[in-house]
């Protein structure tokens, strides 16, 4: 792939790049991830008409939206956890947008994943895949993949029994080797949220978000068509809504590949 923009709009007109589509479709079908019943809940979209093409708007059609802001595929900032509430620049109003485009690192563990539901990303995992596909940039996106998207009914999706959720996710040590040695720009994944399913359990609790967040990390959740990255080279644009003080976004993820 030509490495100037100029080249990069050529190699997008003639084939030589293409453009992946990372997002889950939204719609009131979509799960949404559900906590304890002592904790407020995040509604699933609801959608209301206001017109289309009616006596309420003859020429247009629209629609009302309700929906939590981290409902779908969407955008974690800083301020969604407590250990980033104080950060500067920590909501999606004021992110610099420079860092909404950048460079992802893919590391498949869908194998893994699919032999344990439990699988959790470890730091021998992490250097593993660096010894095969280079140093993680500082920076760059990574993106767990875990093929958790292809489990497309709720029950399958959410893989929850009497103990809780059962999905794959990251360890505390794998998330401070990413976020304090690496600094990468953030973690994604395929599942509802960061954490692994039994990340309540850990030490700290929930520990991608608790030490990304901290670290002033972003999260992606719901990510989808993993499986059609490449390791390394591809261009991850993540943009969540520009929510004054939002802590996170329904996004459209895209990503740029080679073709």
């Amino acid at each position: 792939m030509s490495t100037n923009l100029a080249g990069l709009i050529e190699d997008l007109a003639n084939g030589n790049a293409r453009v992946v589509d990372l997002t889950v479709p939204l719609s009131p079908e979509t799960p949404v991830i559900a906590l304890p019943e002592m904790f407020a809940q995040s509604p699933p979209l609801s959608v209301e008409q206001i017109s289309r093409y009616d006596d309420a708007g003859p020429a247009w059609y629209w629609n009302t939206l309700t929906l939590g802001e981290h409902t779908g595929t969407h955008f974690d900032a800083p301020a969604h956890w407590v250990t980033g509430s104080d950060l500067p620049d920590n909501a999606t109003d004021t992110i610099p947008p420079s860092q909404l485009i950048a460079p992802a690192c893919v590391l498949d563990f869908s194998a893994e994943s699919e032999a344990d539901a439990d699988f959790l990303l470890e730091p021998e995992h992490i250097e593993a895949w660096e010894a095969a596909h280079g140093a993680i940039p500082a920076g760059s996106w990574v993106l767990f993949r875990t093929d958790w998207s292809k489990n497309t009914s709720p029950g399958a999706f959410f893989n929850a029994d009497e103990d809780g959720p059962h999905t794959p996710g990251p360890s505390a040590a794998a998330v401070r080797l990413l976020a304090e040695e690496r600094d990468v720009l953030g973690f994604g994944v395929e599942t509802v949220g960061t954490d692994a399913g039994q990340a309540g359990g850990f030490d700290p609790p929930f520990p991608c978000h608790n030490i990304m967040h901290g670290a002033g990390k972003f999260g992606l959740a719901s990510l989808a068509n993993l499986d059609q990255l490449p390791p390394t080279g591809a261009l991850v644009f993540a943009a969540p809504l520009k929510i004054v003080d939002g802590s996170g976004s329904p996004v459209r993820v895209l990503a740029i590949v080679s073709g």
